[in-house]
């Protein structure tokens, strides 16, 4: 049926009716939320739903596993290039409003996302090709699950991490009782209970990223990695360090905690939640009054949750840790303070 024809059934003036049809058409064209395609010898994975900040959702997951499994098998792919569309986000966290409503209507995605999505997690840490994650943008929550787990993750100036679950009745999952314990001192301690943002270089200075390299140079670096030739783990971090050197943004800059690391390894250093608020109060100081503040605004909870499932993640596997952190999932989602996080729209610190 023509354009025209269609519009007379519409009863509208004939240029407003073919401009009203042709915008509905063009809305009805759906972009696929996952790009996979296979460039040379590198499969490349594109989460692509940049209007809501590359969300991801059961769908995407379900996609991105199997092509991974595939090409984890495939003698005719080398490396793995994962990396979000848009400019502003690599992945902004898992889309949790869909899970909340789901669980209201007493579906089952509150069990068969977490599940999915930790097993996807797994495979990326167990991956026996090179998998390097470009995260330039924002990365949180499942965003980091899909990155940090990898051999390589490059950072840019562009890059803004934080796991911020604490202030929505969750805790830092996607495998953070394993990677946030095993950074240096309590750091990882503290950005879990804080949520604390590091941006550009400082993702790679606290040990999150492998790499930086800055963002008008990520295109020409993903053409190299393109063409690397049977490229080893060696190979590929002689062509990341390379670009880094080319990177001198912000290098004389100092790491943005690198004053307070030895406050943060005072003053988490306690046997429970409650202790460390004590150190926090007890000393004083700007940045213990801060970050006691900071900690007073978040679910009592999930602090406590996140606190444990640190101290015991540091001597666990990553596939233990989500193990553990799936039966903590499905707990977060029997409670309420997490369906009140969300419903009360503090799900927006994520991606302000």
């Amino acid at each position: 049926m023509s354009l025209t024809v269609l519009a007379s059934a519409y009863r509208l003036k004939p240029l407003h009716r073919l401009q009203r049809i042709q915008a509905h058409l063009m809305s009805s064209h759906v972009e696929p939320e996952v790009l996979l395609e296979k460039v040379g010898r590198t499969g490349v994975i594109t989460i692509n739903r940049p209007k809501v900040l590359n969300a991801l959702n059961l769908t995407m997951i379900r996609q991105i596993y199997p092509q991974l499994k595939k090409w984890e098998n495939d003698s005719e792919v080398d490396i793995v290039i994962i990396k979000g569309a848009g400019g502003k986000a690599f992945c902004a966290g898992g889309d949790i409003r869909a899970v909340t409503e789901a669980g209201k209507a007493g579906g089952s995605l509150a069990q068969d996302f977490f599940r999915e999505e930790y097993i996807l997690n797994n495979a990326i840490g167990a991956y026996r090709k090179p998998y390097i994650a470009i995260i330039d943008g924002i990365t949180m929550g499942g965003g980091v699950g899909l990155s940090v787990h990898g051999r390589f993750r490059v950072a840019t100036e562009k890059t803004l991490f934080a796991m911020p679950e604490t202030a929505i009745g969750l805790f830092p999952d996607v495998g953070g009782g394993y990677f946030l314990p095993r950074l240096r001192g309590k750091l990882g301690l503290f950005l879990a209970l804080t949520g604390f943002r590091l941006k550009g270089r400082d993702v790679q200075r606290a040990g999150v990223a492998t790499h930086f390299v800055e963002s008008n140079k990520i295109p020409d670096l993903e053409k190299e990695l393109v063409d690397l030739k049977c490229p080893s783990n060696a190979d590929i971090s002689k062509l990341l360090e390379f670009h880094q050197k080319q990177s001198s943004l912000d290098s004389e800059k100092p790491f943005v905690l690198e004053k307070h690391l030895s406050e943060i390894d005072r003053l988490f250093s306690s046997s429970s939640v409650e202790g460390i608020m004590q150190n926090l109060r007890a000393d004083g100081s700007d940045f213990a009054n801060k970050q006691a503040e900071t900690l007073s605004k978040m679910s009592p909870t999930s602090l406590k949750i996140t606190f444990k499932q640190l101290q015991l993640g540091a001597a666990l596997s990553l596939q233990d840790v989500l193990v553990m952190e799936y039966r903590l999932s499905q707990a977060c989602m029997r409670g309420c303070d997490f369906h009140e996080g969300v419903r009360a729209g503090k799900l927006l610190l994520w991606w302000e």
